[in-house]
């Protein structure tokens, strides 16, 4: 054989083996993630579950964001990820997932964030941390609502209507054939079945989990008689699962808004082997189904018109059960109904819809589990029993409860945190696999544990969820709780208490710390505390404990000195203050401000300027974010005038505190350098009987008795005095720390 030879067989070897080798791993392409705006609304986008990028700096734009935890589909994505902990202010990767409507959206302050509340809207959605899971991919461009879709018929005119394919998806093309003419050709994206009957053309739902999975079709006539299905070769999974697939159903033509996910574990694209003709996929419709849904396929049908993309995704596929009775799966009358020729059972699958929770029950829970030498292996074993049926009945979720464990002996660990289930099916192994550590029954030190570490962001909690701490106590424990549930409580922990098997009369000598769980629950009237009097009964009592943890109008300590009040400000303007003056004790009204948490919800601020005359600067609520409010502050005016503070005092009743919470602490603070030019003492007594707490304040020559009368009792805890204006803000901390330090002293009952 010549050289030339061999160097051309060798050209050859090297160009017929340069593909890809048929047992060889494909590298896992990197997940694209669209890059949206700060306005961006979850509306906009018809995809069920996506992920997006939001740039850096939303929560400056103040685009608006309705509901907590669950968000209406008219929020910015970018401002709902902020305000749920997800991201920062600098931005970030997020995935979003559609859900059904809520009757109502509540309104809450978190992480620089004012939501808004809303009675009602069509369709929510929830955000989450934009790490997909392993296997998942998410389309790597968006699907917008269009706001004029057309239709291409393909075949018979009596046959089908289609809705027209995106941008995106027009320009996935089947490559034609090459051992034949080039027929005429209509592009469609659709899940695939093969029909029995080649003459009639038709195109259904794969029901594949909870998602749509797109193919590429083509259909052609001519080829395989009036538009046999035949699936388009020579493109990988990757094209098929860009942008939206389009079918027909029974309503107005559509652009479908599955999530297009690719499982590794399903082969959705035929492979190059198999027949065109051969059924290659499973869970599909059967086929008295499909033909009913052909049939229905008229727009004219459709009994909700007006209903958005979204809507008619989840009637299909979500929570709504069509009423028609021609709607619902046949029953299986054959033995043959339902496979195809190679065996695959195609009887449709009903969608398993995750379960976000339950709206009512938002609470971030963490169970204490006794896990002490003394509970022994039994009875530890009825304890993961009942923690099981706890998390089943309590339906966990990112829109309703969240629940951690955490055992404790002689030290606390943590079983697993706030956000590591995010449903009860999820929960129900995990506890099951949990080991008993042994030791003493410290709860005391899993109390400290609780406060300091277990309700942080970095284990989930979530912040507008009141916590909930659950502790279940095998007779009693070994070391003292009361300083340690002082501080839980300060924190807005609402601590119940478990007690089974507790101390009888002649054990009660053994006890460590007497009535330690009346000196341990957020109240004791009875509600935080569940004695029981065997271990064998404790199951029974699953229903009441869920009943009161959900109550969250009855979980008091969530409330704290800082998220609990409405404060109002009666600032003197009168001449002798000063322009220059005035601005330090408006930064001084600042300052104490500022140590607040501040919304609708938590603390809320009013202020009154006097003179002779009172002005309302701005009223409770009015300002709900700390930033709104911060700059309302700065934005008040000197007025300047004479000195009249019992009216002031009375103005501010009458325009504050007649409109105030009924859970708000309602807390007055005077500020003035002089003498009142009217009586103070009637005003003072007037709303100190309505339950106002009174702080006063005054500077240079104002006077003491006056400050005295003003101020609720003691007058050391009430009324502070300085002699020039620019020593106020020694008093910032003073102020503070009485208001907490009375607010942590009240009765607990």
């Amino acid at each position: 054989m010549s050289k030339a030879t061999l160097t051309a067989v060798f050209i050859v070897f090297l160009l017929t083996s340069s593909g890809a080798k048929p047992n060889g791993k494909n590298k896992k392409p990197k997940q694209a993630v669209p890059a949206i705006e700060c306005d961006m609304r979850a509306g906009k986008i018809i995809l069920p579950e996506f992920i997006v990028k939001c740039p850096a700096n939303c929560r400056e734009t103040k685009e608006k964001v309705y509901g907590t935890g669950v968000f209406a589909s008219i929020s910015s994505i970018c401002n709902a990820a902020i305000h749920s902990g997800v991201i920062t202010n600098s931005g970030g990767k997020v995935i979003v997932m559609k859900m059904a409507g809520q009757t109502i959206y509540k309104g809450s302050f978190a992480n620089g964030v004012r939501s808004l509340s809303l009675p009602n809207w069509r369709e929510s959605f929830s955000v989450s941390v934009g790490k997909p899971k392993n296997g998942v991919t998410y389309p790597s461009t968006l699907v917008f609502v269009s706001s004029r879709p057309t239709t291409v018929k393909t075949g018979d005119p009596k046959d089908l209507t289609y809705s027209t394919a995106s941008p995106v998806t027009e320009a996935l093309e089947a490559e034609p054939s090459s051992t034949a003419a080039p027929p005429t050709t209509t592009h469609v994206t659709t899940p695939i079945t093969t029909s029995a009957k080649p003459q009639v053309t038709s195109v259904h739902k794969v029901r594949e989990a909870v998602f749509q999975y797109p193919i590429e079709m083509s259909i052609q006539s001519g080829r395989y008689g009036s538009g046999q299905p035949q699936i388009a070769q020579g493109k990988g999974p990757a094209q098929a699962f860009r942008g939206s697939s389009v079918y027909a159903n029974r309503f107005s033509p559509r652009t479908n808004t599955g999530v297009h996910r690719q499982e590794t574990s399903t082969t959705i694209r035929r492979q190059p082997h198999a027949s065109s003709t051969s059924g290659a996929f499973s869970r599909v419709q059967p086929q008295s189904e499909r033909k009913q849904h052909t049939a229905q396929s008229n727009p004219t049908l459709d009994p909700r018109p007006d209903n958005t993309e979204y809507e008619h995704w989840l009637y299909n596929f979500g929570q709504y059960s069509p009423a028609p009775e021609e709607h619902k799966p046949p029953a299986k009358t054959s033995p043959t109904r339902g496979f195809n020729a190679r065996g695959h059972d195609l009887t449709a699958r009903a969608p398993e819809l995750t379960s976000q929770g339950d709206p009512n029950c938002k609470v971030d829970i963490a169970f204490l589990m006794d896990g002490s030498w003394s509970i022994g292996k039994r009875r530890f074993k009825i304890q993961k029993d009942f923690l099981v049926e706890v998390s089943q009945v309590i339906n966990v979720g990112v829109a309703g409860p969240m629940m951690g464990i955490i055992q404790y002996g002689d030290d606390p660990v943590t079983e697993f945190s706030l956000k590591q289930f995010s449903s009860s099916k999820d929960l129900k192994p995990a506890i099951s696999k949990i080991v008993q550590k042994g030791g003493l029954s410290n709860v005391g030190k899993a109390l400290s544990y609780i406060n300091e570490h277990f309700f942080s962001d970095a284990n989930g909690n979530r912040g507008g969820a009141p916590n909930v701490a659950v502790v279940l106590v095998d007779g009693w424990p070994t070391d003292k709780v009361e300083e340690a549930s002082r501080l839980a409580r300060e924190s807005g922990i609402n601590i119940f208490f478990v007690t089974i098997e507790g101390p009888d009369d002649n054990e009660k000598q053994n006890v460590v710390e007497t009535n330690f769980v009346d000196k341990a629950v957020c109240r004791t009237n009875g509600f935080f505390s569940l004695p029981i009097m065997s271990w064998f009964a404790l199951r029974k009592e699953v229903q009441s404990l869920v009943k009161r943890v959900c109550d969250t109008d009855r979980l008091v300590c969530s409330k704290t000195c800082l998220n609990a009040n409405d404060i109002a400000f009666v600032i003197d303007g009168s001449s002798s203050v000063g322009t220059g003056n005035f601005r330090t004790v408006l930064q001084f009204v600042a300052n104490v401000t500022q140590e607040f948490e501040i919304s609708d919800t938590d603390t809320r601020v009013g202020i009154v300027q006097y003179t002779y005359e009172q002005r309302l600067e701005f009223a409770f609520g009015q300002h709900n974010n700390k930033a709104d409010l911060l700059n309302a502050i700065k934005r008040i005016n000197y007025w300047s005038g004479g000195t009249s503070t019992g009216a002031a005092i009375t103005f501010a009743a009458d325009q504050l505190f007649s409109k105030s919470k009924p859970n708000k602490r309602k807390i007055m603070i005077v500020i003035t350098d002089g003498r009142s030019y009217d009586d103070v003492r009637a005003p003072a007594l007037a709303v100190h009987g309505k339950g106002v707490i009174a702080y006063s304040i005054g500077i240079a020559w104002a006077a003491q008795d006056e400050l005295e009368y003003i101020a609720t009792d003691p007058d050391r805890d009430h009324s502070f005095f300085v002699d020039e204006f620019d020593n106020l803000y020694k008093y910032v901390s003073k102020i503070i720390h009485n208001i907490c330090n009375e607010f942590n002293s009240q009765p607990r009952n």
